[in-house]
């Protein structure tokens, strides 16, 4: 019996302190981190930081590089192989040849259809494309866009870079004038423009009849309109004045100049 009380007592020192055992005090402490490995750690994240960011950096400023490049590269190709197929038959193979070629051929047909001849034959070529049901409506359109940059500004094309008020009051969009209209009542007649409104990019929009005095007319050229519209406003400039403060801006220049 004495045995069995010796074997089952425990020592009070080991009591206080939880049953835990005093020789091994690797495990009851955990071993106190060094100054040395945290500094790595915060060396390691700001190297890490520090890459990515140089890495981002370098993505953003290829990127335009990249896409212009292979662009580029595709549209040489594309305009090359009108050509350049003639010329491999008649044993002749200068890449570029034929992107040339094409160049000349785009140059010369637009000094032929400036001609009273040139201009007749395109009339005619637009009449046929009118009478055929699906291509007169894709026609249309893309002769809408091309009219708009073209340097010859004809009736079809967009005459000014307008913002109106849509859709609710605080909220503006961005459109293009494309004719004018004048709204006859019996009080008096109120005069109309027809506001171009793309919805996506600038192959299909709304049309808004909006009062000429609602309408804020920047100072923007149709073409910054249109890099505007196509690259989604990221061409957007910071600051757009209307045309009637600049040109009040231009008479009070003129007036200080005369004093």
């Amino acid at each position: 019996m004495a045995e069995d009380k010796e074997s089952t007592s425990v020592p009070l020192s080991q009591v206080d302190n939880g049953g835990q055992d005093l020789e091994d005090p690797v495990k009851s402490k955990s071993p106190p981190s060094s100054p040395n490995s945290s500094t790595r750690k915060a060396c390691y994240y700001v190297l890490q930081s520090w890459v990515s960011k140089k890495f981002m950096t370098g993505c953003v400023v290829l990127f335009p590089v990249a896409v212009s490049f292979f662009v580029t590269w595709w549209f040489i190709q594309f305009v090359d192989g009108f050509f350049s197929p003639l010329y491999k038959r008649l044993g002749v193979e200068i890449f570029g040849l034929g992107f040339i070629t094409s160049l000349l051929f785009v140059f010369f047909v637009g000094i032929f259809v400036s001609s009273w001849l040139g201009a007749t034959l395109f009339w005619l070529g637009e009449w046929f494309i009118q009478r055929m049901p699906f291509v007169r409506h894709l026609y249309s359109a893309s002769k809408q866009i091309s009219s708009a940059i073209s340097p010859d500004q004809n009736t079809t094309a967009f005459k000014e870079v307008a913002i109106i008020r849509h859709p609710r009051i605080g909220e503006y969009a961005f459109g293009f004038i494309t004719s004018t209209v004048t709204l006859q009542r019996e009080s008096e007649d109120e005069e109309l423009c027809s506001v171009f409104v793309p919805t996506n990019h600038l192959y299909i929009g709304d049309i808004f009849l909006v009062s000429s005095k609602d309408i804020i007319r920047p100072n923007l050229s149709i073409r910054e309109g249109i890099e505007i519209i196509v690259s989604g406003g990221m061409t957007m400039p910071q600051i757009i004045t209307p045309l009637e403060r600049v040109d009040r801006q231009a008479e009070t220049i003129a007036l200080n100049r005369l004093k």
